[in-house]
């Protein structure tokens, strides 16, 4: 193929993850609709969870609490002193959970969940731990924040039943169960001294960790994850929460509540996201097919396996990468981490490039090859953050953020915000084109640690 057959037709390529901006805008009304839908009534496509988080910190709260993290491939465990400042000091471990649990039975998994909350006790609190052992088992001295990034059913701030798994996780005989419930009894059995006092999605504690640490006078009114998934969440007004027809005692006071919106399964039905066929190939290979459709054009999990396969359909067809075997056909085999590099090599040879595709792929590469592969991933990448930027641009549009705050403050976590090149900048594109001159309004940081310190601040609420 010629050089410039091949470049035209990754630019062919590149276009079809093009969005234009009457198609943001019919992407952000059509989120506004379904977002007012799952306020209103259950099992809307849009499930729009109460978290019964009912206020955000100021930064000025104090003390130490546990955390864990279940929000993907690893598990994490941290102690988190607060310091009422704005400030905390974390401790944590980090340990990969096995693929055989993570399509086990429910007791495996909860069973190894608290095996590590009391390694991380005895190897990190110990002459605490130690103490306490002379105690009642009844007496919990640990309050522990549990971030569970999974859609659940939440009805307390510290009961929740499983609707379904993501991220690659099939667990069949938790669904429908109270997880913070599992993993008390796991703990119970350990005799450990710890209460599990609230159940937090990894997006709130985003948004929680956000306003704890966010400069100035302003009020975080969001949290995002982008990441290996994706998912908002944002602060409500309870008289908004239709569906809470009949709210408990301890709402009786309270002016807003924490809304997860679990948007990774926006437009399931596909009727204003963008569409290709690779995007339905991956679609078909996942355990959720015609699920989590947003998320599967948005999130690092998704994105390298759509480069991947758009690579090896171009090398099967003789035009890219003249090697006749390569590891493009495993599945699953790209990283996003690629994309994110490749998007940031601006060499004119594309030395980057070269290296990844000879190193990482075992392929020999030639310029008008990485040409290429470089404009595949810019529309890959691009696409990703107009759509995050959309919906983004709906929530703050559903709010009327703009119009009452004269700053609008979003915390966001994960690799592909904070890793991925001009990302923010492409999300500022989308915002632009759904609010408006009011894009300048939205400041928009890093929510360090958000599922840890997040859910130590629940913990406190609760």
């Amino acid at each position: 193929m010629t050089t410039s057959s091949l470049l035209e037709e990754a630019i062919s390529i590149s276009k079809q993850f093009d969005i234009s901006k009457d198609q943001l805008v019919a992407i952000s009304d059509e989120f506004i609709r379904l977002t007012d839908l799952g306020l209103k009534s259950d099992g809307m496509p849009m499930t729009m969870i109460p978290s019964y988080v009912t206020g955000v910190p100021n930064g000025t709260e104090k003390g130490t609490f546990l955390a864990v993290d279940l929000g993907g491939t690893n598990f994490r465990v941290c102690s988190i002193h607060l310091n009422g400042d704005g400030t905390f000091d974390l401790l944590q471990t980090k340990s990969v959970i096995p693929r055989s649990l993570m399509v086990g039975t429910a007791k495996e998994l909860f069973s190894f969940l608290a095996k590590k909350v009391e390694e991380f006790i005895k190897t990190h609190l110990e002459e605490k731990f130690n103490e306490e052992l002379g105690h009642s088992a009844n007496e919990h001295i640990y309050k522990l924040g549990f971030t569970f990034s999974f859609p659940v059913n939440q009805t307390a701030i510290n009961r929740g039943r499983l609707i379904r798994w993501t991220k690659g996780f099939d667990v069949a005989d938790a669904v429908g169960k109270d997880v913070c419930l599992l993993l008390q009894h796991e703990l119970d059995l350990l005799n450990l001294p710890v209460h599990v006092a609230a159940l937090v999605n990894d997006t709130v504690g985003t948004l929680m960790s956000r306003s704890y640490s966010s400069p100035g006078e302003s009020v975080t009114l969001l949290g995002v994850i982008l990441g290996t998934g994706t998912n908002g969440a944002y602060t409500e007004s309870l008289a908004a929460v239709d569906k809470l027809d009949k709210p408990t005692a301890a709402l009786a006071d309270k002016s807003i509540m924490v809304i997860n919106t679990e948007w990774g399964s926006f437009d399931n039905d596909m009727k204003v996201l963008p569409r290709t066929s690779w995007d339905d190939a991956v679609d078909l290979e996942t355990p959720n097919p015609g699920y989590q459709m947003f998320e599967k054009r948005v999130s690092g999990m998704f994105l390298g396996e759509i480069l991947r396969r758009i690579l090896l359909e171009l090398h099967e067809k003789g035009h890219l990468f003249s090697r006749s075997s390569t590891p493009l056909t495993t599945a699953w085999s790209l990283d996003t981490s690629i994309l994110s590099r490749v998007e940031a090599d601006i060499t004119p040879d594309l030395v980057a490039v070269k290296s990844i595709v000879e190193t990482d792929l075992g392929l020999p590469t030639t310029l008008p090859e990485r040409q290429a592969v470089k404009l595949i991933v810019e529309g890959i990448g691009k696409r990703s953050a107009l759509l995050a930027g959309a919906v983004i641009g709906g929530i703050l549009v559903h709010l009327k953020a703009c119009q009452s705050n004269p700053v609008v403050d979003i915390g966001v976590d994960g690799s592909v915000f904070e890793f991925y090149p001009g990302y923010e900048d492409l999300m500022r594109v989308a915002l632009r084109d759904v609010i408006g001159e009011d894009e300048k309004k939205i400041r928009i940081g890093i929510a360090k640690d958000g599922s840890g310190v997040g859910a130590a601040l629940c913990a406190l609420v609760a």
